[in-house]
């Protein structure tokens, strides 16, 4: 447990102004890094027992890419950190203007089960390079993965700077009730609700990463072999179990049939003829989960006392039953018709904002058109999934599916506030700006348009 008492320590260790120091964020940054390496064969074990992923898989999406995103932090720390100049207008002459990035002080990040050491530690880098102490939460869902990354984060930081809380919903809802700085909440809908609730009773600035269901559209111009394999290939990474995963696919009438075949040949080619041996499938992460993705399709190929789902894909459900009304998060895969993109705009804008979506058209006319028609946290066009690799790129969702952003600098600005300064000389001094003002409203707005 972490009470109040621990966190007035963490809050004790910020204000001695300690992580203010670039070169401290930056040595706190590079013993991440070096005990990710050393642990990395851990952990890699550790995702394996919780959710079957590969070693491979584990490197790119987990290990591999926090170290990404802390060489990508050290080498624009010292910029982003950097106080800069605004203008100011002459009505305020002599002056000057700055802006400062100020770390927020103790923040609390919980993340997920699905991704359990990306989506802790991704935010944390952030957390670190804008000069913040952590409190981490990781998902009691993959116990293998949260006993090795707190050994990780025991070993490599003071408990006054960063520290591990493991825990289930009470261990949660008893961090929600501290005096936090900022709340970084990874994990569904419904729980982000009671998240934001909870931080808006202590107005706590919070940023939710949620889901959705992310539509894949394909449009006339698509080339279908390389659709097959890009939309095959991000639906059933993880079991499907990725918040940017594709949700279910829109396919033009008269390429229904044929599309369909690709996509069935298309998933034989990567995971054989029985996925259930191959590498590159994951498990459900426990048996309620399973059994939820069972019911909104009793008929998939499964093992239960694997965990394992097949692929699976699904022709043309009923839109109104709940496989179409509520995110899948599964190795299920709706494939419908449609006649007219209205008809495809009218389902999705009659949804929540999904956390993506996903064209499938070298038709720049229309990806503009489905672009302003379908709101979305992000789009990617003629692939899948790949938008969370730029670090340039902000990462979030919009309502349903979340508020604010990371990666990269969006995820330093996330944990920063930016401090306003205006700094005024005392030599010179404008009379018709105190009382009583004597100019005439009309003398006043010419006055206005020039000076300010």
């Amino acid at each position: 447990m972490c009470n109040k008492f621990q966190i007035n320590q963490l809050r004790s260790f910020f204000l001695t102004g300690s992580t203010r120091s670039p070169d401290f964020r930056a040595g706190q940054l590079r013993n991440l890094a070096s005990a990710l390496d050393r642990h990395e064969t851990r952990l890699h074990k550790a995702l394996y027992a919780d959710l079957r992923r590969s070693p491979l898989d584990a490197y790119t999406s987990e290990t591999g890419y926090i170290q990404s995103e802390i060489r990508y932090a050290l080498q624009n720390l010292r910029h982003w950190s950097r106080e800069y100049c605004v203008c100011v207008p002459p009505g305020v002459w002599p002056a000057s203007a700055t802006v400062t990035p100020e770390p927020k002080g103790v923040v609390l990040i919980i993340g997920p089960w699905n991704y359990p050491l990306q989506l802790v530690l991704s935010p944390l880098v952030a957390a670190i390079t804008a000069g913040n102490c952590a409190i981490i939460k990781p998902s009691e869902l993959t116990p293998h993965t949260s006993a090795v990354l707190k050994n990780l984060i025991e070993e490599t930081f003071d408990p006054d700077f960063i520290r591990l809380v493991e825990g289930g919903r009470e261990t949660a809802e008893m961090l929600l009730c501290q005096p936090l700085d900022h709340i970084f909440f990874t994990g569904g809908t419904e729980a982000g609700r009671a998240v934001a609730q909870a931080a808006a009773k202590q107005l706590i600035p919070v940023t939710l990463e949620l889901g959705g269901k992310n539509p894949v559209i394909i449009g006339e111009t698509c080339d279908p072999t390389v659709t097959a394999r890009r939309i095959v290939r991000g639906k059933f990474m993880n079991a499907g179990q990725l918040c940017v995963a594709p949700d279910h696919v829109w396919v033009p009438r008269n390429r229904l049939a044929e599309f369909t075949e690709k996509l069935k040949e298309t998933i034989h080619t990567f995971y054989g003829s029985d996925p259930q041996k191959s590498s590159d499938i994951g498990r459900i992460v426990n048996r309620r989960h399973f059994d939820r993705l069972v019911a909104l399709c009793p008929d998939c190929l499964r093992d239960a006392d694997d965990l394992y789902i097949a692929p699976t894909l699904i022709p043309d459900p009923p839109h109104e039953s709940a496989l179409m009304r509520d995110e899948i998060f599964g190795p299920l895969l709706p494939v419908l018709p449609y006649d007219s993109e209205q008809e495809v705009i009218g389902f999705c804008r009659a949804r929540p904002v999904p956390l993506a979506l996903y064209l499938f058209t070298g038709d720049r006319k229309q990806q503009q058109r489905l672009m302003a028609a379908i709101p979305s946290g992000g789009v990617c066009i003629n692939d899948t999934v790949t938008q969370l690799i730029p670090k340039e790129l902000p990462f979030g969702g919009r309502g349903a599916s979340g508020m604010g952003a990371y990666h990269g600098k969006a995820g330093f600005d996330t944990f920063s506030h930016f401090r306003s300064v205006l700094t005024r000389s005392t030599r010179f001094d404008i009379p018709w700006s105190y009382p009583p003002i004597t100019l005439s409203l009309n003398a006043l707005k010419k006055l206005y348009r020039f000076f300010i």
